[in-house]
């Protein structure tokens, strides 16, 4: 959203709270979601994960590639040998071969976006109410998203990533982030 667009619509929306402003203070606060999906301990864990799937498809994919690079050049040496009834029928199936690895590599990068939609999906969900919690807390009227807002400028007193990355990873602790035992705090505490 850009810049004008925001302002279109606080000066359309600010009307509507005017009656509690002149009543309250009117505090506004940013957060840098991607920079606090970055910092959680899950979202380390999510990235790190995705990243190792992404390498081994990769993998998988280059050595398919590979293979398909000496066939071909098994059959460029071959062709003058081959009659061309079979020299065309085995550039036939290089080509469908070379088609279907094509269209697994598109199905692998359809599949690990949804992967990563989907995981960074669950993350912000559990931030949207630690968000609001900090909000209610401070007395904050709008939290506004650094990135997505078209916030230009705000002093990072106004910054609330800190605050929320805290919250979320001291929630969030253990919850299949591929932790040692020793890096997380003990549970007998909150018992």
């Amino acid at each position: 959203m850009s810049l004008r667009s925001t302002l279109t619509a606080l000066a359309l929306v600010l009307p509507l709270f005017a009656g509690r402003i002149a009543h309250a203070e009117f505090k506004a606060a940013y957060v840098d979601l991607q920079r606090a999906l970055l910092e959680v301990d899950e979202g380390r864990s999510a990235k790190a994960r995705l990243q190792k799937m992404l390498e081994e498809k990769q993998k998988d994919l280059d050595r398919e590639q590979e293979a398909l690079r000496k066939e071909k050049e098994l059959l460029d040496k071959q062709a003058s040998a081959m009659s061309e009834e079979t020299r065309i029928q085995k550039q036939t199936e290089l080509q469908q071969k070379l088609f279907a690895l094509a269209q697994k590599w598109e199905k692998g990068q359809k599949e690990m976006a949804q992967k990563e939609h989907n995981e960074l999906q669950a993350i912000f969900a559990k931030m949207d109410p630690i968000i609001a919690e900090i909000a209610q807390r401070e007395n904050i009227t709008m939290v506004f998203e650094k990135t997505d807002s078209g916030l230009v400028y705000a002093p990072a007193s106004l910054d609330l990533t800190n605050e929320l990355v805290r919250i979320y990873n001291s929630r969030n602790t253990g919850k299949g982030q591929g932790k040692k035992p020793s890096d997380a705090p003990t549970a007998d505490k909150k018992k």
